[in-house]
């Protein structure tokens, strides 16, 4: 695994109690270039506030960790 991989997956794991905790969680699809790409599952999937949860949330955690990540997208 990559150290960016590894960055990014950390910051998955400090924002996933969080949404484990509505009944929900998130996957690593990949990443490409500087967009990483998840996946809401449970809960998340047809939650109203899950877009702002990905902005507002996964995605500043992310930066956190991994600052040349320009942008977290959810796929199905």
């Amino acid at each position: 695994m990559s150290d960016l991989n590894q960055r990014v997956e950390t910051a998955l794991e400090e924002i996933r109690p969080f949404l484990k905790s509505d009944g929900g969680d998130i996957a690593l699809i990949g990443i490409e270039d500087a967009t990483v790409k998840v996946q809401l599952l449970g809960a998340c999937v047809g939650c109203a506030v899950n877009q702002m949860t990905l902005k507002q949330g996964v995605e500043l955690t992310i930066k956190k960790h991994a600052p040349e990540i320009q942008e977290v997208v959810s796929v199905d």
